[in-house]
């Protein structure tokens, strides 16, 4: 970090669940209109080629959390717990008094099985700082699944049912019956996680919500904090499914509003095996049907709608209070959702709707007045949070096991040597419809992302290569990955993925500082030794 620029006291960082790019009207949607992220980065600056790393929940926020690959930190799928030797935000913040909590959403997963083996009680605060990947859960919000035994208990402990319980909501689960429900002609509850109610308002009213129980939550969490630093994570857990949304956002689009889906036609479709098999999938078979695009995505639209006024308010609130201009904020998504695109629903494949994610940095301080407003097309990851947010608050790095880059110097107007290329991984193994459709051993699920300037390679283990001009093939629609005529870009680009391997970051125990300091004590202790005694060689 430049030596004048002052360190920020405060991060706060924004991340939605399930947002696509090209879901927002700073990133170009013609009818979508989001006003206050728009603002963001008209203070900022907004990254038009961001990559996330994992195309669902737990693998992506795991590499935010860490700063690493999904391959370095081991969570491949939901529900896969993080290494405990993993050393996440909260780790690198909070011995410098830096209060690192949660609301909303982390998705991740308690690793109980480490915890019995070291012998730390399941209770405990070692414990607890463990289950949360480092963060305070002031809030943590994850959201549920209706009517599954094994959620039950979380679901009736979970904070938000018990705030809707003393609003005298009722029912056995009120999460579910009012806040991801709507009512029939007959007062009947009707499932959001049904798409064809996609059109209904919930039974709950906007303000009870829980995009904005989220905001409250995150609002009050910043008024405590007074003139003590913090790093809040505002995770919302929307626009992911149900797609179900609170009046007036679930009628605000109609679908006249809904943009074409981008598909190849039946002869332009690629014949590569495992994507046919995720088209076979029923997310992917019902959003194929233009009556649930034309039912869902106005609804899907009307959830980030009502996430950009909620942000409204946070913003205000930030000026009035001092915060604005001494906090770094980033704004971004988890992931993306193909909404019918590519004959696909849901998230799980390496193509641009999935892994594309939006990403604004506004930077407070003077040093980022030149890059206000602006577009970098640069190549970045979501591995790049951690290592921008200990840049901005001035605090060492830890290269020995970032895999990310600070994006302060681009913030500052600098020019430093960047990325080749961006990397995002997916493992089908937990995808079992697909898997077994193929006969891939559980081992051999793979898939790999390499995104240059020009073009995106999927490697797969066991099968051929995917590979799509970006330039002149922005959409993804022409599978190049079995074409002679592009071996050579198929090579250079199956080289970027064994240079990637080579540089993950394995030595995690040592730091590199370290490595220098024992090398000086070494020498060191060689000098002393001559005088002591003359060392013999051969």
């Amino acid at each position: 970090m430049p030596q004048t620029a002052k360190p920020v006291r405060n991060v706060l960082y924004i991340m939605c669940d399930q947002l696509r790019r090209d879901y927002l009207s700073c990133y170009g949607h013609p009818h979508l209109h989001t006003p206050n992220i728009d603002r963001l980065a008209a203070a900022g600056v907004r990254f038009t080629r961001a990559y996330s790393q994992g195309t669902i929940c737990g693998p992506s926020r795991m590499s935010a959390y860490t700063g690493r690959y999904v391959s370095s930190h081991q969570v491949s799928w939901n529900g896969v717990p993080l290494p405990v030797d993993e050393l996440t935000l909260g780790d690198y913040l909070k011995p410098h008094g830096i209060r690192t909590a949660l609301v909303g959403k982390t998705h991740a997963t308690a690793n109980e099985a480490a915890l019995e083996r070291l012998a730390i009680e399941p209770d405990s605060s070692q414990a607890q700082a463990l289950n949360e990947v480092g963060f305070e859960p002031y809030l943590r919000h994850d959201g549920i699944y209706p009517d599954t035994p094994q959620y039950a208990q979380k679901t009736a402990a979970a904070p938000y049912t018990q705030y809707l319980r003393q609003l005298g909501y009722s029912g056995a689960n009120p999460w579910h019956e009012w806040a991801n429900s709507g009512a029939g002609e007959h007062g009947e509850i009707l499932s959001g996680w049904h798409m064809r109610h996609a059109h209904l308002p919930t039974r709950l009213p906007e303000a009870h919500s829980e995009t904005v129980y989220t905001t409250e939550r995150a609002l009050d969490f910043i008024r405590e904090q007074g003139d003590e630093p913090w790093c809040l994570h505002l995770s919302y857990i929307k626009p992911h499914w149900p797609y179900i949304a609170p009046a007036p956002y679930h009628a605000l689009y109609g679908a006249e509003q809904v943009l074409p889906a981008v598909r190849p036609s039946p002869e332009q479709a690629s014949d590569h095996p495992v994507y046919q098999a995720f088209r076979q999938h029923e997310e992917s078979r019902n959003f194929s049907r233009d009556e649930v695009r034309l039912r869902v995505i106005p609804t899907y639209m009307g959830l980030i709608k009502q996430i950009d006024d909620q942000l409204g308010r946070l913003f205000e609130a930030l000026e009035q209070n001092g915060r604005w201009d001494d906090t770094l904020i980033v704004f971004t998504s988890d992931h993306g959702d193909y909404l019918g695109d590519h004959w696909l629903g849901e998230k799980e494949f390496l193509l641009e709707p999935a892994v594309g994610v939006p990403l604004i940095v506004r930077d407070p301080r003077a040093e980022a007045d030149s890059s206000r407003g602006t577009v970098d097309e640069r190549l970045v990851e979501t591995i790049d949070a951690l290592p921008t947010f200990l840049d901005a608050l001035g605090l060492p790095s830890a290269a020995h096991r970032l895999e990310g880059r600070s994006l302060i110097p681009l913030l500052h107007g600098h020019t430093p040597a960047w990325r080749e290329y961006a990397i995002s991984e997916y493992d089908y193994a937990f995808q079992s419809p697909a898997r077994e459709r193929l006969g891939q051993p559980i081992d051999r699920c793979r898939m790999t992302m390499v995104r240059s300037e020009h073009w995106k390679y999927l490697h797969y283990d066991g099968l051929r290569p995917q590979l799509f001009d970006l330039i002149n093939d922005p959409q993804e629609l022409h599978d190049l990955g079995a074409d002679p005529a592009y071996a050579s870009v198929r090579e250079q680009h199956q080289n970027y993925l064994f240079d990637w391997h080579r540089r993950l970051k394995r030595r995690t125990t040592i730091s590199q500082e370290e490595i220098i300091q024992r090398g000086e004590n070494f020498r060191y202790g060689e000098v002393e030794a001559h005088k002591i005694v003359k060392i013999g060689v051969w």
